[in-house]
């Protein structure tokens, strides 16, 4: 591999190349499908498992088939009108809802946490310090997942050596590479200590247990106490959570997954009157759809804003319903937005369409005034609570832009500027 190859197989993320090479291996071993691949064969392979395969799981096998076609030099037939037209239909006729980890509620958290403190105090009463050992591993996971939000990858990679500790105060951690983190600059994140459910204090006490100074902070442990060298993985986060449930008595403990923490606290935190743009901030979303996915679609405020309505509409019937509190003022940047849009097969019409979209979807959601007279310069407003939401609220932008593109069959140059830093993204 030459280091050119090296550096450019560095900026994919190992899970990534992975499944995108599983998803090559599909179509051509199990399939029989040859690349490159022509319109017409991404059609049949997407036909032959529409009732089988997931429309997620298929727009995954075409984007891995696409980042192939890419990759060696030849046209892509994913992008077709053939092909999102074939999506489309599959869509209509195999309608299936998202499956969603459930969320692990705070009394269900409270309950494994008190578990695996007794469990522990039993075990090392009789001198069982295995068990000690990963019952205290596995509170400060399940206690640090919760009140972070983590992801099952980002608690698998998590470093002694990147983690510093105030006692009483809190934890920051930094992963030097993260899902959201489409930089790859690496991403701070900070963790109180609380009264209760304290992750501090289990991450304290593991550590104090394990004896561990560097390296991973969650590890393998073998049924000798011997402390792998290497850190857990993904996949293993969903059984041991499970079995962590059953064993505290929680009933359907296989409806939950590692994604169940980061649900449990955004329900917790959208219970708790959190703004939804704070629990972005903290989380790592980068955008409001992001959020709401993992929020059941509760809206805690909801039902006062009904209420309320109806005290003014009928005020002789009903109780006054407090108003619920202003949303503190966020900082805006105003950001230039340069957009260029030439059609694939020289249409006018694909082009204004595509604007069309852009205008009264994505940059209307900034408030967008336009700075020229050819539709090619915006002038947006984006909430910025931090450097970091910038950045992700304006590469969710420039995704949008891309895919409305893409589905007008056009190019697009887009390229955002913060005329105060002369800051560029695209």
């Amino acid at each position: 591999m030459s280091r050119v190859d090296f550096y450019l197989d560095a900026a994919q993320r190992a899970n990534t190349r992975l499944s995108y090479t599983s998803a090559i291996r599909h179509f051509e071993v199990e399939w029989g499908g040859l690349l490159p691949a022509t319109i017409d064969s991404i059609a049949r392979y997407l036909a032959a498992y529409a009732e089988s395969l997931s429309v997620n799981t298929l727009k995954h096998r075409l984007a891995a088939l696409s980042r192939w076609h890419q990759d060696h030099g030849f046209p892509d037939p994913t992008k077709a009108s053939k092909i999102r037209q074939l999506l489309k239909g599959i869509r209509t006729l195999h309608p299936a809802q998202e499956r969603r980890a459930k969320p692990l509620e705070l009394e269900i958290l409270r309950d494994v946490s008190d578990w695996l403190i007794e469990a522990t105090a039993a075990a090392i009463s009789r001198g069982d310090s295995i068990s000690a050992l990963r019952q205290t591993r596995d509170r400060a996971l399940v206690l640090l997942g919760f009140w972070r939000g983590f992801r099952s990858d980002e608690l698998v990679n998590l470093q002694i050596e990147f983690i510093e500790i105030k006692p009483g105060e809190g934890l920051t951690c930094f992963l030097p590479r993260s899902k959201g983190d489409r930089l790859l600059e690496g991403r701070s994140f900070s963790c109180p200590a609380l009264s209760q459910l304290c992750p501090v204090e289990a991450v304290e006490d593991w550590l104090a247990l394990s004896k561990l100074k560097t390296g991973p902070l969650f590890r393998k442990i073998d049924r000798w106490g011997h402390l792998s060298d290497t850190g857990l993985v993904p996949s293993s986060i969903i059984p041991m959570l499970r079995r962590l449930l059953t064993q505290a008595g929680i009933a359907e403990a296989e409806a939950f997954s590692s994604h169940s923490l980061r649900r449990g606290f955004a329900l917790w935190a959208g219970m708790s009157g959190w703004d939804i743009r704070e629990l972005m901030s903290y989380v790592g979303w980068r955008d409001v759809k992001a959020a709401m996915r993992y929020l059941d679609g509760v809206d805690v405020g909801s039902k006062a804003r009904f209420e309320d309505g109806l005290d003014r509409a009928l005020p002789e019937l009903l109780k006054p319903v407090p108003q619920l509190p202003s949303v503190p003022n966020v900082a805006q940047t105003a950001i230039e937005v340069s957009i260029l849009l030439s059609s694939f097969n020289g249409s006018r019409r694909g082009v204004a369409n595509a604007l069309r979209d852009m205008q009264g979807g994505c940059l209307a959601r900034f408030q967008a005034q336009q700075v020229d007279n050819d539709n090619h310069l915006y002038r947006i407003s984006i909430p910025t609570p931090s450097a970091d939401i910038l950045d992700d609220h304006i590469y969710a932008l420039l995704d949008e832009l891309h895919r409305i593109a893409d589905a007008r069959e056009c190019f697009l140059e887009a390229v955002c500027r913060d005329p105060v830093s002369g800051k560029h993204w695209d």
